[in-house]
């Protein structure tokens, strides 16, 4: 890309936004922050016992991420987050107002195979229904691309870098 934009990985749990983020930043040859290390440990402990985060929960992390990205402004980078609704993508862009957004999307069951095989990870499969409840898709007028989920991690990267030039045009 020839403008280092900062990207954020969003998607439902389970996407790949921890796998697909790193390649992508390595491929873009730009640093890679995992959005779950900027969660209080109050946000943790609430998603391990399988209860959905409020917006009040989610404020600071967001707050967090686009600090980071702010940071980042002009320089690059990819960041995860979950940014399922537009006001969470808003407060995003309110601290780094040239970030874009890489949608990962996929079929539910594969979604929730992937989320099963997962080891360690503090998100239960439960709070899934939950997160495809909350989202709301890139709408037009937001900088962003949807990739589809299917196949390698190496497809995925493939596919966002792909499709990250097009909005360089």
């Amino acid at each position: 890309m020839s403008t280092p934009h900062v990207v954020v990985v969003m998607g439902v749990a389970g996407t790949g936004k921890t796998t697909i983020g790193p390649l992508l930043a390595a491929e873009l040859g730009v640093p890679y922050a995992e959005g779950d290390d900027f969660h209080p440990a109050a946000n943790i402990a609430k998603m391990s016992a399988g209860t959905p985060l409020d917006d009040s929960d989610r404020w600071p992390w967001l707050d967090a991420i686009g600090q980071w990205a702010h940071g980042r402004a002009g320089l690059g980078g990819v960041v995860s987050s979950s940014a399922l609704k537009r006001v969470y993508r808003d407060r995003l862009r309110a601290e780094a107002p040239g970030a874009v957004f890489l949608h990962l999307t996929g079929d539910r069951a594969l979604i929730e195979e992937r989320m099963a095989e997962r080891k360690g990870h503090f998100m239960p499969t439960a709070l899934l229904d939950s997160q495809f409840a909350t989202l709301q898709p890139l709408q037009d007028d937001e900088a962003g691309v949807s990739v589809d989920v299917s196949g390698t991690p190496e497809e995925i990267t493939q596919r966002a870098v792909v499709a990250l030039r097009r909005l360089e045009v």
